[in-house]
């Protein structure tokens, strides 16, 4: 054996022999066997460089120590030939030649795994220690318990198929010593998450191992102290946090008045138990309210998933009178997970600023003034958690004569540009990105340059890689794309582009005003007295289809639609959607519009035989109506603009989530005859019962500000205008209309009553509540708690 500290050299001084010259290796008997015969496993020399290089990872050192340390062993084997060797004798083999190498310290690394292995052999399997080798058996005791009570905790209710040991090796994999308690719970829950693919229900085992450990960051609880003791430890947790948080500046002091007593008495721990892990993490990670150390960077939770969700259900009922029965009421529309509000509402309801809205809609006019009074309220809006939607049609085109200067405008683009940085540099309160969509009519000068702003290639100066971009199209270019189809017009039938500044209300106006105006704009520039450039309609087109392939923008959006079927075309014009184009509400320079939205979880509907049950979903929308309505009054509103808007037309949003879990209850593909009535109906239901609970809400509140004219007002239902649409198009409207519910009585219940919110429906985004609440595939809940069948 080489005993000199010279640089090590490969044996290469004996012939190879062939593997079954080495000896074979004893190993250890298997827990539980008892039939006295060792076992004998063939000689994988690799096994010894790669216990050897984990010592060296510990130790900083050179993982190649392996291979010297395996080279010298098979090198002294070869010499020797004997028959058999022990898996302790290979061990000694291991720390003596590694002290002879001269690397003593990733010796006494081994020398401790050994330890360690040792420990875990007499006290069961895979354990965790600690450094200190006089505390070695009493640490393993403690870490092994403590794994098998989480154990015990993740498995209440739960049918999973691999047994108690082999969870708890499961967990227990690459907890090596040297990791720090965080480390070690880290590797604990990555190591549970590393089971979903193994059984049905290890996403909601995964879920409860990390819930164990969010319990003891923010209760005065221990995994040992078992589940029995969870709820006293929720309603000591609470009437302490609340007042702490109140103290440190994050919570509403409002909160101190509610009855904390009582609403502690109501938290339900066991609510948790439907958390799969995706939901529980993302809540973990990124809503739970916390302290930030500036120094370490690190988070400590203050609050539990059902702390949490209560603050939020007081945070939005801090105006009612009832504010307890109120705050108890919405508490329970979350915890039984039949619906959800939106990212914002869940941020920062209950907060010091309750910003509580999804997204904003803003129009931004063509001058200087108007375009950094634009940007101003971009920067306000984002640091408060708000996604962005904006128009820009107003902004005259490239090339455009400034009477102020004498000088020609640069046109949209590098406007465009700074909206990109500013949402790039003012995130959303630093809890996500910022988000921008702006928008463009498809008439607009600069169109072309428009459809380039997301490309990869050209001028950087005139690309925005992070912003979203939309167009907002008449239906006078579509009727020309079809008529092209239909062989009426040409292939070389052509689109005009115009300059704002010359065309200014073309952006005000829709269906067959902005048709016959835009007519004669397009004579008016064939006789000379106006700017105007022509492009094929057929090649625009490609070019909008090509942009899309290639850069996912800009979306299609629609302006005609919008704008007819609208309930307020008595007091604007909408001129874009949001960022995700699930609300259309009307924008002017005045007017910031607010889009406040929540979701219900169509499967938590559905009877036991299958059957949507109308009695639970017109409960549910009746309280989250009432919800998204408290919204508009508690909101910490970043813009005056927006305050403005909100607080006179009072929009909300309702949306969905959870269809395609609710037809695999069902028992229906998503693609059949039978998903598209079950669709239908449960829609029809959804958009009935937030109207009729809007009305009720107007007869206990009092109607919108601008009620008056409205088409409700008008006795104009949203599906009535479906025909209005019809009318202006001049085209049919290939659309089921069929009801099922009693439509007359809920006109007349509004002709008395009037409507709370101008808008009530939604294609809210459910991206991340969905993840919270597990509202995304098939069998959200876990198999064995389960009680409806599935085909």
């Amino acid at each position: 054996m080489n005993t000199s500290n010279a640089p090590f050299v490969l044996r290469n001084d004996l012939p190879a022999v062939s593997t079954p010259e080495f000896p074979q290796v004893i190993r250890r008997d298997l827990p539980g066997d008892t039939s006295g015969k060792p076992r004998v496993v063939p000689w994988l020399g690799h096994k010894i460089a790669k216990a050897v290089s984990a010592a060296c990872f510990v130790e900083g050192q050179d993982d190649q120590i392996g291979v010297q340390v395996q080279a010298e062993i098979e090198y002294r084997l070869r010499r020797e030939r004997p028959s058999f060797v022990h898996i302790e004798q290979l061990q000694d083999m291991v720390e003596e030649t590694l002290i002879d190498l001269g690397h003593a310290k990733v010796a006494l690394v081994y020398g401790k795994y050994r330890a360690r292995r040792a420990a875990e052999r007499e006290h069961g399997i895979g354990p965790v220690i600690e450094d200190d080798g006089q505390q070695l058996e009493l640490a393993t005791r403690e870490q092994l318990g403590d794994i098998r009570a989480r154990i015990s905790f993740a498995k209440i209710g739960l049918k999973v198929t691999l047994n108690d040991d082999d969870l708890l090796a499961r967990l227990l994999r690459s907890t090596s010593i040297s990791l720090t308690p965080v480390e070690r719970r880290d590797t604990i829950v990555l190591n549970a998450k590393s089971l979903l693919d193994v059984d049905a229900d290890a996403r909601f085992f995964a879920a409860r191992i990390l819930l164990s450990y969010i319990y003891e960051e923010t209760l005065p609880w221990k995994v040992a102290d078992g589940p029995q003791a969870l709820k006293e430890a929720h309603r000591k947790a609470f009437l302490e946090y609340i007042p702490r948080g109140i103290a440190l500046g994050r919570l509403e002091p409002r909160l101190a008045e509610f009855d904390l007593k009582k609403l502690a008495t109501a938290l339900d721990p066991f609510a948790d138990l439907q958390f799969d892990f995706l939901g529980i993490q993302t809540l973990y990670d990124r809503y739970l309210i916390h302290t930030h150390d500036s120094v370490t960077g690190r988070k400590q939770r203050m609050e539990a998933p059902q702390v949490f969700w209560m603050r939020v259900a007081m945070g939005l009922s801090v105006q009612e009178p009832e504010r307890e029965e109120r705050a108890g009421q919405f508490y329970g529309i979350y915890k039984s997970r039949r619906a959800c509000s939106s990212t914002p509402t869940l941020f920062n309801a209950g907060t010091m600023h309750p910003q509580l809205s999804s997204c904003y809609l803003l129009y931004c006019g063509d001058s200087i003034e108007e375009i950094t009074e634009t940007w101003r309220r971009f920067s306000h809006l984002s640091k408060w958690a708000g996604g962005l939607g904006c128009s820009w049609t107003a902004i005259r085109g490239a090339g455009a004569h400034i009477h102020g200067t004498n000088g020609e405008s640069s046109g949209v683009i590098p406007f465009l540009k700074v909206s990109n940085d500013i949402a790039i540099a003012v995130n959303q309160g630093g809890k996500r990105p910022g988000a921008l969509c702006s928008y463009l009519e498809l008439w607009h000068a600069d169109i072309e340059d428009f459809l380039d702003l997301r490309k990869e290639t050209g001028d950087d100066r005139r690309r925005t890689h992070n912003m979203n971009t939309a167009h907002w199209i008449p239906d006078l270019f579509m009727k020309r794309l079809k008529a092209i189809s239909d062989g009426t017009l040409t292939k070389e039938a052509t689109w005009s582009l115009f300059r704002t500044s010359e065309t200014p209300d073309l952006p005000e106006l829709s269906g067959r005003a902005f048709e016959e105006r835009y007519l004669q704009y397009e004579a008016l520039a064939a006789e000379g007295k106006l700017w105007s450039r022509k492009v094929r309609v057929l090649a625009l087109w490609k070019r909008m289809l090509e942009m899309l392939f290639e850069t996912g923008h800009p979306w299609m959006t629609f302006k005609d639609p919008c704008n007819l079927r609208s309930p307020q075309d008595h007091t604007g014009v909408i001129h874009n959607s949001n960022l995700c184009t699930e609300i259309t509400l009307n924008t002017s320079s005045d007017e910031v519009a607010v889009c406040n939205l929540a979701s219900i979880n169509l499967a938590a509907h559905l009877r036991e035989d299958g059957a949507l049950d109308h009695d639970r979903l017109r409960a549910t929308i009746t309280v989250l109506m009432r919800m998204l309505d408290n919204v508009i009054d508690i909101n910490f509103y970043p813009v005056d603009a927006a305050a403005n808007a909100n607080l006179r037309h009072r929009p909300v949003g309702l949306g969905l989530m959870g269809l395609q879990d609710a037809l695999y209850d069902k028992g229906i593909a998503f693609d059949t005859p039978e998903a598209v009535a079950f669709n239908d109906e449960a829609l029809e239901a959804i958009a009935y019962y937030a109207y009729e609970a809007s009305s009720d809400l107007a007869a206990e509140r009092g109607r919108y500000q601008t009620y008056a004219g409205s088409k409700w007002d008008r006795g104009l239902m949203p599906l009535d205008t479906l025909a209005h649409l019809e009318q202006q198009r001049g085209v049919p409207l290939m659309v089921d209309r069929t009801s099922r519910l009693d439509w007359t009585a809920l006109r007349q219940k509004i002709a008395q009553q009037g409507m709370r919110n101008s808008n009530c429906l939604a294609i809210a985004p459910t991206a991340t509540i969905s993840n919270i609440l597990g509202a995304r595939r098939a069998s959200s809940r876990p198999t064995s708690t389960s009680t409806r069948s599935r085909t």
